[in-house]
């Protein structure tokens, strides 16, 4: 394996684990926020990424998105994966906030995300892309992956996939206007949500559900 590679994939993983770790310890905070101590007493609002790895989500995943294709000759794909979710006492935060509360709680992670990638989307606007193999090189690859990746996870989490953000927020939203049937169904698929995750990533649906929305975002935060 050349440097060059080397620093891309040591980047991207850098990058990979700031955008998902950060994503679930919004998640826990903003509960807490709202008087739920489950994440804070679980230890899971700690930065350390031992306590977030989750094997599928961020080992198995992302290693399979980015050294598969190049089994079949692409320089690579992109990473993508997820971390072991904070525990959250939801009954909590409706206590405290009602569903308002509750879907910001669901939308924190994304809006990390979102605005991770507009930053770095700042800082490598401003960056002049190098060309030898030294530590400017690695920077401006650590930024180029930490816009990628944030503006990736922020998208597909808005994907209303059972188990995740996207579903969760169009949960709470209907208990608010008391639309029962589409929380139930969202609860009752959550099981399923895993299973949906793999279809999408592993069919052309991932072209209209999440290439295009990110190609989209990328290009209005470069250009």
């Amino acid at each position: 394996m050349e440097s060059i590679d080397i620093l891309k994939i040591t980047a991207a993983v850098l990058a990979l684990g700031i955008a998902i770790i950060g994503h679930e310890i919004m998640h826990g905070l903003v509960a807490y926020l709202y008087g739920d101590t489950t994440a804070k007493n679980a230890g899971r609002l700690s930065i350390n990424p031992l306590t977030h790895i989750d094997l599928v989500g961020t080992i198995l995943v992302p290693a399979s998105m980015y050294f598969i294709p190049m089994l079949f000759g692409s320089d690579g794909g992109f990473l993508f994966g997820w971390a072991k979710p904070v525990p959250i006492n939801i009954s909590t935060v409706v206590k405290r906030g009602g569903y308002n509360a509750a879907m910001q709680v669901d939308l924190a992670g994304v809006v990390y995300n979102f605005s991770l990638a507009a930053l770095a989307s700042v800082v490598l606007v401003s960056m002049n892309q190098p060309t030898a193999l030294d530590a400017q090189l690695f920077a401006y690859l650590f930024v180029t992956q930490l816009l990628v990746i944030n503006v990736v996870l922020g998208v597909f989490n808005l994907i209303p996939i059972p188990q995740f953000d996207g579903a969760h927020f169009l949960m709470h939203l209907a208990l608010k206007y008391k639309v029962d049937a589409v929380a139930e169904f969202f609860y009752k698929n959550e099981r399923y949500g895993i299973f949906i995750v793999l279809i999408v990533l592993m069919t052309p649906l991932k072209d209209y559900l999440l290439l295009m929305p990110v190609q989209t975002i990328l290009h209005l935060l470069t250009s």
